[in-house]
């Protein structure tokens, strides 16, 4: 289980917002030190508000995509269930129309 932060979330958006706003000119180290955080903590919340909300999942993250890649995997099997049927009133149409050719 996670610990608490001693930071609090405003500070987190607020130190990433001074990282953004300096990116390309500062260092983290350089932000961090202004801070007074571990450079390494700013990265990590710098990388972590980068990643979309969609992207972690409903629940836990490993949990949340074996969820959707089921759900995914269900509506593959369906619709293959479908293009089979339709492939096999495509073939017997065929040989149908073959017949009546001959």
């Amino acid at each position: 289980m996670a610990r608490l932060s001693k930071y609090s979330a405003e500070f987190r958006s607020d130190a990433i917002a001074l990282w953004r706003a300096s990116a390309g000119r500062r260092t983290f180290r350089d932000v961090a030190a202004d801070l007074n955080v571990n450079p390494e903590t700013l990265r990590t919340w710098v990388c972590d508000a980068d990643v979309p909300p969609a992207a972690v999942g409903a629940s836990d993250g490993a949990e949340g995509e074996l969820a959707r890649l089921r759900a995914e995997n269900a509506r593959l099997l369906k619709n293959e269930k479908e293009w089979q049927l339709e492939r096999e009133i495509l073939r017997r149409a065929a040989a149908y129309f073959a017949r009546e050719m001959k």
